[in-house]
C-alpha cells in the first residue's frame, strides 16, 4: 500500500485524531501494515518487544498461559483498537500473546516511534493513558465477576458488554454481534467452562432472549427482551 493511502486510512482512527497531520505522515511513513490469517499469533510470550499495534480491520484476542497451560484471555481488540501499546514498563519481552480470531490486518508502530509520539503529544499519551487504565480496569471488574458473580451472570455479561462495544442494530430494538469466539474462547473469557457456555446460551434461545444459528454460532442477535429480562 503506498504512503497516501496509509495517511488517509490512519487520519481516520479516532484515537490518532490527536496528532498533527506531520506527526500521522511520520507514522504513515515508518508504520507497516500486515494482514495477519485466523488463528496466526501477532506475537508470543518472551519475544522482544518491538512493535506497538493498531487493529486496521479484524479482531485480535489478548491473553497470558500459565505455568499449568491454563489460558488466561485477558481482551478483545476489535477496528481502530491499539494492543501491545503497554510498552512503558521496564520489561523488554513481551509476558502475553496476541492471535488473530479472524483474517485481520493491523498496523505496525515501531516501538520507538510510538514512544517518540507518546512524549511530543501529551493529548496522544493521555489517550493511551486512558487505554491502559481500561484493560486494567476490565481486568480488575473479571475478577470482581469471578468472585461476586455465577457462571450464568458472567455470560450474561460478556454478551451484553459485547453488544454495547461491538452490536449492529438490527430493526428497532435487537442487536446482532459476531464475536468470532468459539465457546471455549468465551469460557476463558468469562472464567467459566465450555459446557457451561454452551448450556447457557441454550437455554438464552430456548428462552427467546437471544438467538444464533447452529452452523454460526459466533453470531448472536439479541432481542430486546435480553436487556429486560436480565
Amino acid at each position: 500500500m503506498n504512503h497516501s493511502s496509509k495517511f488517509l486510512m490512519l487520519k481516520d482512527i479516532n484515537i490518532l485524531k490527536t496528532l498533527s497531520e506531520a506527526q500521522i505522515n511520520e507514522l504513515a511513513k515508518r508504520c507497516t501494515m500486515e494482514k495477519v490469517h485466523k488463528k496466526n499469533k501477532i506475537y508470543c510470550s518472551g519475544q522482544t518487544i518491538d512493535y506497538v499495534y493498531l487493529v486496521n480491520k479484524g479482531s485480535i484476542k489478548l491473553g497470558m498461559v500459565a505455568e499449568c497451560d491454563k489460558i488466561l484471555i485477558k481482551d478483545i481488540v476489535y477496528d481502530h483498537e491499539l494492543f501491545g501499546e503497554n510498552i512503558f514498563a521496564k520489561n523488554v519481552v513481551r509476558k502475553d500473546f496476541s492471535e488473530a480470531m479472524s483474517d485481520t490486518i493491523i498496523f505496525k508502530i515501531p516501538t520507538a516511534l510510538f514512544k517518540e509520539l507518546v512524549e511530543t503529544n501529551s493529548e496522544f499519551a493521555n489517550a493511551v493513558m486512558t487505554v491502559i487504565i481500561e484493560r486494567i480496569r476490565n481486568l480488575e471488574q473479571r475478577m470482581q465477576n469471578f468472585v461476586f458473580m455465577k457462571a450464568k451472570a458472567r455470560i450474561v455479561d460478556f454478551i451484553r458488554k459485547t453488544g454495547n462495544r461491538k452490536g449492529i442494530k438490527i430493526g428497532v430494538d435487537e442487536i446482532l454481534i459476531n464475536h468470532g469466539m468459539s465457546h471455549k474462547d468465551i469460557a476463558y473469557l468469562t472464567d467459566t467452562s465450555r459446557q457451561t457456555v454452551a448450556r447457557v446460551l441454550g437455554e438464552l434461545k430456548k428462552d427467546n432472549l437471544i438467538h444464533f444459528s447452529p452452523r454460526k454460532p459466533s453470531k448472536i442477535l439479541i432481542r430486546h427482551s435480553f436487556q429486560l429480562a436480565l
